[in-house]
Parts: structure tokens; sequence; C-alpha cells
């Protein structure tokens, strides 16, 4: 029998990690709400909801690894809470049955707020609203019988990529010759995680059962400011580097008052005005992955973004 492999999700990462499976002549299943996802002859998309126990029965039956890429319906700790935990914990039951891995996609607020780069061997204990959901979230896999991974990435960057502060709110008016909006400090390293890294690290991960059970930083790029983000993009598109209004900390605070939006960006704020600095130099070497150049990323997303537009 071929491997099977099953995508639970068809965002940014969902959509990398099915497709390269894909191209690797990999039998994928991809589980949504919708049936959506990417098309392939080798991706079965079908209608699930992961957060329901009785859909997700036997969906995971001869499984090689599953790969969950899940997200919530708002940038809220009160939604991550309320739909991750749960979603989590019922993919974790079920992969146990299967007797199969769960290679997890997820960020780095669990660090909370770092003085110097973020290294695997630092405590994740945050213990205030979104990033303290994620420490609830990687303490209940480290809890579950089920083995488990979890790839931890800074901010997306790449093609899917919208809901990110290096996606559709950077490249959108570059490319249409708009003022962007940034926010925080414009001059400060920042990194950024290309989302095809990302999958190839949940991949090789759920591929070595040495990897297992443990939180591994997905290849990263050197970190670059913003502004050096913004005029690569420029260049890169041939377009003019544009304006850019970067909304301080305490104006997002201020607007936190009265928008939600504002006040859940505001609680993340650290993130853009200090060094923001994933160092995933002792994963790269485990994983024997290493990340794309940054300018290559860029080509890419630029790339993607025209043919969006």
């Amino acid at each position: 029998m071929p491997e099977l492999h099953i995508v639970t999700g068809a965002g940014p990462a969902g959509r990398a990690v099915a497709e390269q499976l894909a191209e690797a002549g990999k039998p994928v299943r991809v589980l949504t709400r919708s049936g959506g996802g990417p098309e392939h002859a080798l991706i079965q998309r079908r209608q699930v909801d992961v957060t329901a126990p009785e859909q997700l029965s036997g969906q995971f039956d001869g499984a090689t690894a599953v790969y969950h890429c899940l997200g919530a319906s708002e940038y809220t700790a009160k939604a991550w809470r309320a739909e991750l935990l749960p979603a989590e914990q019922a993919v974790l039951d079920e992969a146990g049955k299967a007797g199969t891995v769960v290679v997890f996609v997820e960020n780095i607020y669990s660090y909370g707020r770092v003085d110097g780069p973020i290294t695997e061997t630092l405590p994740r204990t945050a213990d205030f609203g979104k990033p303290g959901v994620r420490t609830e979230l990687l303490r209940a896999r480290e809890a579950h019988a089920t083995a488990t991974v979890s790839v931890a990435a800074a901010d997306f960057l790449g093609p899917y990529v919208r809901a990110s502060v290096s996606g559709e709110q950077l490249f959108v008016p570059i490319l249409t010759g708009k003022r962007v909006q940034a926010f925080g400090k414009l001059d400060l390293p920042h990194s950024y995680t290309y989302i095809p890294d990302v999958a190839a690290a949940m991949i090789r991960a759920a591929a070595d059962e040495s990897l297992w059970n443990s939180v591994l930083h997905a290849p990263t790029a050197p970190p670059i400011t913003q502004q050096q983000l913004i005029d690569t993009i420029a260049s890169t598109a041939g377009v003019a580097s544009p304006k850019v209004f970067a909304a301080p900390a305490a104006l997002l605070r201020l607007l936190g008052i009265t928008n939600p939006m504002m006040r859940e960006l505001a609680e993340m704020s650290y993130q853009v005005t200090r060094p923001f600095v994933l160092d995933s130099t002792q994963s790269e070497q485990r994983l024997g992955l290493h990340p794309t150049p940054i300018d290559q990323a860029v080509a890419a997303t630029v790339a993607w973004w025209k043919s969006q537009l």
C-alpha cells in the first residue's frame, strides 16, 4: 500500500505541505470544512470538520502522518482557546487510534517577550493573551500519548500568505503603487519564515522518529528590517519604493480601546518594537535543511502576488 498523508486545513501551511507531498509522489488527503484545497492528481479533498470527533472518526486509518494546519476563525485568545484546544485534542485522539504521528505548524508566541535571539532552548511559558494559549497547546501536546512534533515559525512569507505582517497588507500596496501601512519600528531586525520551508520541515520531521516529541524551528533566513523587506519587494517587482506609515505601539493601544483588531495587534506589538529574531540553527542541523535565501523567497512571493492581482 502507498503511503497516505493527512493534512488538516488548507491555509498557507496546509497547502504548501499538501503540494510538496504530492509533487514528491505521495498520496495526500486534505480535510477541510469546505472540502476545498489544492488541486493535484494525488490530492484527495474531503469535507470534514476535524473539530467534530464523529466526522473525524476513521479519517486517519492507514495514515503515515498527520499534518495539523488548522487555524482559528478570529485572531483572539478567546477564539483560539475555544476552537484550537478542542480541535487539537480531537486530532490527537484520532491519531492515537490510528497509531500515527501528528506534526503541528506552530508560531513562536509561547516564548513571550525575549531579549536576544529566540532559540529552541528558551522556555515556552508565556502566560498572557494569545501567547498563553500557545503555551497551553504545547503543554497539551506534550501530555498526550500520541507522538507529536511542533514546527515553529516566525512571521510567514510566501505564496498563499495573506493574514500576516508580511502578507497582503505589504505586497498589495507595494505592487499597486499605494502607501504601506506597517506597525512598530522599521529599522529593527525581524525574522520572516518562508512558507515552503515550513512545509519542508514538517514533512522531514514526520519521516524521522528521532525528531518526534520535540519542538523545532522551521529553517529561517537571517533577519532583515521591515524597511529592507519593503525595499526588496519593490526592487524585485520593478516598482518605486513606497511611502510607509509605521503605526507606533502607543497608537495601536489607543485605537484598541474601540477597535478589537487593533487591540489584538497591540498585544503583540513587542514583536515589532524590539528585535524579533528566530534562531533556527539547531533545528536546521537536526532536520538537515537550510532556509531559502530571502531574495529568492521574496521573488517567488512577488510572482505569486502578481498572479493574484
